[in-house]
């Protein structure tokens, strides 16, 4: 009897398991990279030992697939069985021969969108039902893998809203989702993107079914009246719709064995303006442990209380097996724009190195109630500098005496620094720190993340009132009140911190391709889908410099909404010297690898460079860099993600430079590898377009010669 009861019990758990454990669960499935960032721990991390640190300066381009769509690229690609898939810069998905780069499908779909930035997609099967789950706009899609056709019985003709489990004041607010969705069983679990301002939508936390559609679960981000955590906000914080935000825009990572999902939260909405969310506001800026079966929380850390500084969670957390007094602990390591590393026992929420709250600088805002303290972890010690002081300015710069004299008018006093009316210095930057491409770990426990050392210089300023507008044209007076803090009163924009002057628009884009990036958004610039069409017209009109065929305004009130925070920031301004170099000392980018067992540094060196710069025997800087790396068995670390156009090798256990090369077009994206026909491939998305780099289209794939 004994006997038979443990049986069935075997017998359970592996029915159990191959129920939550999609294929490639981990990484030593080998020959694929099934999901994205290589698998549902997202440690970026591949057993191929084909290509090694012996060959790797063997590496040829074997193939190029041109999209045909040249813009910003941050896919990395799922291959299945010999199948590439992935998304073209217009969020379109298509199929590629994984060894040939040879199109086997592409699809475009209905969306209003082809403007989103996709980071990829999601592969599922059952036998012999295989599909991708995928994004455009607010929709989420299902599709036949091996053709591209829709799945006609998922949910209205192969799509559900995205908007579908938000509430009753989701209305046109803006929804859409840049990463792939995290599988459990016949779950999908979906991140969201909402917009940074004032009335944004609620990023709750929703899993779909894979099969059908429907909405299965929602984890309330802004908890509803009674829920734990609902103590932390207004308490008519859920009346208006006017707080928004606390989304998950960076992907999750899942253990399916313990059925948990681990889902990074950004900042409430408006990201920089508080005084109408008093708390602590969970689970803003939070990870989250979610049973991925019911949503329901099991723990919860905040890496930021009550944040004004858009300090949202940039990546997907790594789940890694840590040594400790000779013990395995399963943990979970989070990497943040601070340039910290948390990490806790992935079960309990237990820090496994101390945690500290310390006090932060106060704002000088009227009502404003900036959190006292913020937590600190003892170690890591942090991978990126924590101040920017009089003595960090760069001695490079031509123009000392000027960025001195703009740090000294303006606050900087670590990276808690409130905004002000007087400027304030955001270090590290609203970028990172970490970013989006996330870090890469290995069986080993070494953490592997790029990051960026770029100040930015931002203020508050008034939002213009009603009689400000009441002479401007109907035109002006939507560019003013939402397009300014971006492109500038005089429209010149601001390109060294990625915002296009708007001057010459005419020149560069027909009036509806600009109408198309109005209504759908793309990369930093939300989709305003809140305009009528007479309103959307009218912006075009006023860029177009035809503001004389615009009816002149009357004597009514200005369309500001009533909703609108008092303050808004002055635009998106990183701190820069006249010659376009971040005002602070290099380095301006670095790699660090850092060992989670004892929390001490492996190695940390500059990442990226600028070649006009090293024409003049100016030692390495680093770069700003977007799009994270991949660590192999074979002891590689690879990773591009530099202006520069530079795809690069290194010994993952010094960080010594082997092997680089100039792509076709700069990769600002997370590289993918995989075995097809007996050989390894690594393949790179290089869309360009950030930071001013050429833009292109094309999926570019190297083996050896």
């Amino acid at each position: 009897m004994k006997q038979t009861s443990a049986l069935l019990t075997i017998l359970f758990a592996v029915l159990f398991l191959s129920w939550n454990l999609a294929p490639g669960d981990s990484p030593a499935s080998g020959a694929d990279w099934r999901e994205y960032l290589g698998g549902a721990d997202r440690n970026h991390y591949s057993t191929l030992t084909q290509i090694n640190q012996s060959n790797v300066s063997q590496l040829e381009i074997a193939w190029e697939y041109h999209t045909g769509i040249p813009g910003a690229i941050q896919c990395n690609p799922v291959i299945v069985d010999g199948v590439l898939y992935g998304m073209n810069a217009s969020a379109q998905p298509f199929a590629l021969n994984a060894a040939t780069g040879e199109e086997i499908w592409k699809r475009k779909t209905e969306a209003v969108s082809d403007l989103n930035t996709s980071r990829g997609l999601t592969y599922w099967e059952e036998g012999g039902n295989k599909r991708i789950i995928f994004t455009n706009g607010e929709w989420l899609y299902a599709a036949n893998a091996a053709t591209g056709e829709l799945i006609a019985n998922f949910g209205n003709g192969g799509r559900v809203s995205l908007k579908t489990g938000l509430g009753s004041h989701i209305g046109d607010k803006w929804v859409v989702s840049n990463a792939p969705g995290t599988l459990f069983g016949d779950l999908v679990i979906m991140p969201l993107r909402v917009s940074d301002g004032d009335n944004a939508a609620i990023g709750h936390i929703q899993a779909f079914n894979v099969r059908t559609g429907e909405l299965a679960w929602v984890f309330h981000t802004i908890p509803l009246p009674g829920e734990y955590g609902a103590n932390t906000w207004p308490k008519n914080v859920h009346n208006k719709g006017e707080i928004g935000g606390v989304n998950n825009w960076a992907g999750m990572a899942i253990d399916r064995e313990r059925g948990i999902v681990y889902v990074p939260t950004g900042s409430a909405a408006n990201d920089f303006y508080g005084v109408n969310r008093r708390g602590s506001n969970l689970f803003a800026n939070c990870l989250l442990a979610l049973d991925a079966r019911t949503g329901k929380r099991i723990w919860h850390f905040q890496f930021v209380h009550h944040d004004l500084l858009d300090r949202d969670c940039p990546a997907a957390p790594n789940l890694v097996t840590l040594t400790r007094n000779g013990q395995k602990i399963d943990a979970v390591a989070q990497v943040t724009k601070q340039g910290l590393v948390f990490v806790f026992d992935r079960v309990t929420g237990a820090p496994l190195f101390p945690i500290r709250e310390r006090p932060v600088p106060a704002s000088d805002i009227p009502g404003e109630h900036a959190w006292p303290t913020q937590p600190f972890p003892l170690k890591p010690a942090p991978f990126v500098r924590q101040s920017f002081r009089e003595r960090d300015i760069s001695p490079l710069a031509p123009d000392r005496a000027e960025l001195l004299a703009r740090l000294r008018k303006s606050r900087s006093e670590g990276p808690y620094t409130p905004l002000s009316k007087r400027g304030s210095v955001i270090f590290p930057g609203l970028d990172g720190g970490a970013e989006w491409g996330g870090a890469a770990a290995d069986p080993q426990g070494v953490l592997y993340v790029n990051s960026n050392e770029m100040p930015w210089l931002i203020s508050l300023k008034p939002t213009p009132a009603n009689d400000e507008l009441a002479g401007m044209t109907e035109g002006g007076r939507l560019y003013t009140t939402n397009c300014v803090t971006c492109h500038g009163a005089e429209r010149k924009g601001n390109p060294g911190s990625g915002f296009p002057s708007l001057v010459n628009v005419a020149d560069t884009r027909s009036r509806a391709e600009v109408m198309r990036l109005i209504t759908a958004g793309k990369g930093m610039m939300p989709a305003f889908t809140k305009f009528k069409t007479k309103e959307k017209d009218a912006i075009v009109a006023f860029l177009f410099s035809d503001e004389k065929r615009e009816a002149p305004a009357v004597a009514r009130p200005a369309t500001v909404s009533p909703r609108q925070s008092p303050l808004q920031i002055s635009g998106y301004s990183k701190f820069l010297s006249k010659d376009g170099y971040p005002a602070i000392s290099p380095p301006w980018g670095t790699l660090n690898a850092i060992d989670l067992n004892t929390g001490e540094y492996r190695w940390k060196i500059p990442y990226g460079e600028y070649p006009g710069l090293l024409a003049k025997g100016i030692p390495q800087t680093g770069a700003e860099n977007y799009g994270g790396p991949i660590v192999t068995a074979s002891g590689l670390l690879l990773i591009a993600g530099t202006k520069d156009g530079k795809f690069r090798a290194y010994d993952k256990a010094t960080g010594k430079l082997i092997w680089e090369v100039k792509l076709p077009f700069a990769c600002f994206a997370t590289p993918s590898t995989y075995m097809a026909n007996g050989k390894q491939y690594v393949v790179l998305a290089c869309g360009g377009s950030k930071l001013g780099a050429p833009r292109g289209d094309s999926f570019v794939a190297y083996a050896l010669r």
